[in-house]
Protein backbone atom coordinates (compact mmCIF):
# COMPACT_ATOMS: atom_id res chain seq x y z
CA UNK A 1 0.00 0.00 0.00
CA UNK A 2 1.51 3.56 -1.04
CA UNK A 3 -0.60 6.15 0.94
CA UNK A 4 0.48 9.79 -0.05
CA UNK A 5 -0.79 12.54 3.22
CA UNK A 6 -1.71 15.77 0.97
CA UNK A 7 -1.90 19.04 2.70
CA UNK A 8 -0.61 22.90 2.60
CA UNK A 9 2.55 23.22 4.77
CA UNK A 10 2.02 23.88 8.23
CA UNK A 11 -0.87 21.04 7.75
CA UNK A 12 0.99 18.31 10.02
CA UNK A 13 2.22 16.52 6.93
CA UNK A 14 5.43 15.17 8.59
CA UNK A 15 4.22 14.66 11.93
CA UNK A 16 0.57 12.81 10.78
CA UNK A 17 2.86 10.89 8.26
CA UNK A 18 5.34 9.87 10.92
CA UNK A 19 2.92 8.71 12.98
CA UNK A 20 0.76 6.59 10.44
CA UNK A 21 3.81 5.10 9.26
CA UNK A 22 4.90 3.88 12.64
CA UNK A 23 0.98 2.36 12.83
CA UNK A 24 1.38 0.69 9.81
CA UNK A 25 4.86 -0.21 10.27
CA UNK A 26 6.18 1.14 7.13
CA UNK A 27 8.71 3.51 5.67
CA UNK A 28 7.62 7.03 5.81
CA UNK A 29 9.28 9.81 3.20
CA UNK A 30 9.07 13.37 3.94
CA UNK A 31 8.98 14.43 0.05
CA UNK A 32 10.57 17.83 1.02
CA UNK A 33 13.94 16.57 1.56
CA UNK A 34 13.55 15.27 -2.39
CA UNK A 35 13.68 19.22 -3.24
CA UNK A 36 16.76 20.35 -4.83
CA UNK A 37 18.97 22.94 -3.23
CA UNK A 38 17.74 25.79 -5.41
CA UNK A 39 13.80 25.14 -4.92
CA UNK A 40 15.07 24.98 -1.29
CA UNK A 41 16.76 28.22 -1.56
CA UNK A 42 13.83 29.87 -3.50
CA UNK A 43 11.54 28.98 -0.73
CA UNK A 44 13.72 30.05 1.96
CA UNK A 45 13.62 33.76 -0.09
CA UNK A 46 9.61 33.28 0.16
CA UNK A 47 9.29 32.91 -4.09
CA UNK A 48 6.73 30.37 -4.62
CA UNK A 49 7.76 27.11 -6.94
CA UNK A 50 6.63 27.33 -10.73
CA UNK A 51 5.43 24.10 -12.53
CA UNK A 52 8.92 23.68 -14.08
CA UNK A 53 10.52 23.71 -10.74
CA UNK A 54 8.37 21.06 -9.30
CA UNK A 55 8.67 19.04 -12.16
CA UNK A 56 11.78 16.98 -11.02
CA UNK A 57 10.78 17.14 -7.18
CA UNK A 58 7.31 15.48 -8.32
CA UNK A 59 9.61 12.74 -10.66
CA UNK A 60 11.62 11.79 -7.74
CA UNK A 61 8.82 11.14 -5.55
CA UNK A 62 7.36 9.12 -8.28
CA UNK A 63 10.52 7.21 -8.37
CA UNK A 64 10.56 6.51 -4.67
CA UNK A 65 7.10 5.36 -4.56
CA UNK A 66 7.59 3.05 -7.24
CA UNK A 67 10.76 1.39 -5.60
CA UNK A 68 9.24 0.88 -2.51
CA UNK A 69 6.57 -1.30 -4.90
CA UNK A 70 8.54 -3.14 -6.66
CA UNK A 71 9.83 -4.22 -3.13
CA UNK A 72 6.42 -5.33 -2.05
CA UNK A 73 6.77 -2.62 0.69
CA UNK A 74 4.28 -0.23 1.99
CA UNK A 75 5.14 2.98 2.38
CA UNK A 76 3.96 6.58 3.75
CA UNK A 77 5.07 9.78 1.83
CA UNK A 78 4.17 13.23 3.22
CA UNK A 79 3.74 15.46 0.23
CA UNK A 80 1.97 18.75 -0.49
CA UNK A 81 0.91 17.42 -3.90
CA UNK A 82 -1.54 21.27 -3.72
CA UNK A 83 -2.90 20.74 -7.19
CA UNK A 84 -4.98 17.92 -9.46
CA UNK A 85 -1.62 18.00 -11.89
CA UNK A 86 0.64 16.98 -9.26
CA UNK A 87 -1.11 13.75 -7.94
CA UNK A 88 -2.04 12.64 -11.33
CA UNK A 89 2.13 12.93 -11.84
CA UNK A 90 2.63 11.40 -8.64
CA UNK A 91 0.48 8.40 -9.28
CA UNK A 92 1.84 7.40 -13.05
CA UNK A 93 2.00 3.40 -12.68
CA UNK A 94 0.50 3.61 -9.30
CA UNK A 95 -1.97 3.31 -6.90
CA UNK A 96 -2.13 5.31 -4.15
CA UNK A 97 -4.25 5.76 -1.16
CA UNK A 98 -4.75 9.76 -0.62
CA UNK A 99 -5.32 11.33 2.62
CA UNK A 100 -5.44 15.37 2.72
CA UNK A 101 -5.21 17.35 6.30
CA UNK A 102 -7.60 19.75 5.60
CA UNK A 103 -7.19 22.92 7.86
CA UNK A 104 -8.33 26.35 8.15
CA UNK A 105 -5.79 28.94 7.22
CA UNK A 106 -5.86 30.78 11.00
CA UNK A 107 -4.86 27.90 12.57
CA UNK A 108 -2.13 26.64 10.01
CA UNK A 109 -1.28 29.89 9.49
CA UNK A 110 -0.55 30.16 13.70
CA UNK A 111 1.61 26.76 12.82
CA UNK A 112 3.66 27.85 10.57
CA UNK A 113 4.53 30.96 13.03
CA UNK A 114 5.86 28.74 15.43
CA UNK A 115 7.31 26.76 13.75
CA UNK A 116 11.26 27.26 13.16
CA UNK A 117 14.33 25.96 11.34
CA UNK A 118 11.65 25.24 8.13
CA UNK A 119 12.34 26.40 4.71
CA UNK A 120 8.50 27.49 4.17
CA UNK A 121 7.27 30.84 5.85
CA UNK A 122 4.17 31.54 7.34
CA UNK A 123 3.87 34.84 4.60
CA UNK A 124 3.83 31.86 1.87
CA UNK A 125 0.96 30.28 3.18
CA UNK A 126 -2.04 32.31 0.95
CA UNK A 127 -0.18 31.48 -1.98
CA UNK A 128 -0.38 27.74 -0.87
CA UNK A 129 -4.02 27.97 -0.20
CA UNK A 130 -4.60 29.87 -3.62
CA UNK A 131 -2.66 26.82 -5.37
CA UNK A 132 -4.82 24.44 -3.84
CA UNK A 133 -6.86 21.91 -5.78
CA UNK A 134 -8.75 19.90 -3.02
CA UNK A 135 -8.41 16.13 -4.12
CA UNK A 136 -11.94 14.50 -4.56
CA UNK A 137 -10.21 11.09 -4.37
CA UNK A 138 -8.72 11.26 -0.76
CA UNK A 139 -9.53 10.89 2.53
CA UNK A 140 -10.41 14.35 4.14
CA UNK A 141 -9.05 14.73 7.70
CA UNK A 142 -10.18 17.69 9.62
CA UNK A 143 -6.36 18.83 11.33
CA UNK A 144 -7.73 20.81 14.26
CA UNK A 145 -8.30 17.27 16.05
CA UNK A 146 -5.83 15.80 18.04
CA UNK A 147 -3.28 14.24 16.23
CA UNK A 148 -4.02 10.28 17.73
CA UNK A 149 -7.69 10.88 16.80
CA UNK A 150 -6.38 12.22 13.45
CA UNK A 151 -4.29 8.83 12.65
CA UNK A 152 -6.85 6.49 14.41
CA UNK A 153 -9.32 8.03 11.80
CA UNK A 154 -6.53 7.44 8.66
CA UNK A 155 -6.13 3.95 10.04
CA UNK A 156 -10.07 3.21 10.22
CA UNK A 157 -10.40 4.50 6.88
CA UNK A 158 -7.36 2.67 5.21
CA UNK A 159 -8.33 -0.56 6.65
CA UNK A 160 -12.19 -0.14 5.47
CA UNK A 161 -13.34 -1.73 2.26
CA UNK A 162 -12.36 -0.27 -0.50
CA UNK A 163 -15.27 0.87 -2.75
CA UNK A 164 -16.30 -0.35 -5.95
CA UNK A 165 -15.85 1.77 -8.80
CA UNK A 166 -18.79 0.36 -10.60
CA UNK A 167 -22.56 -0.03 -9.57
CA UNK A 168 -24.13 -2.93 -8.06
Amino acid sequence: MTVVVTGVSGSGKTTIGTLLAEALNCRFVDADVLHSEQNIDKMRRGTPLTDVDRAPWLAAINAVMLESVARDEDLVVGCSALKQRYRTQLAHGLSIRWVYLKGSVELIGNRLRRRTNHFMHADMLASQFDALEEPSDAFVVDVSAPTIAIVQSILAQLRAPRRSSTPD
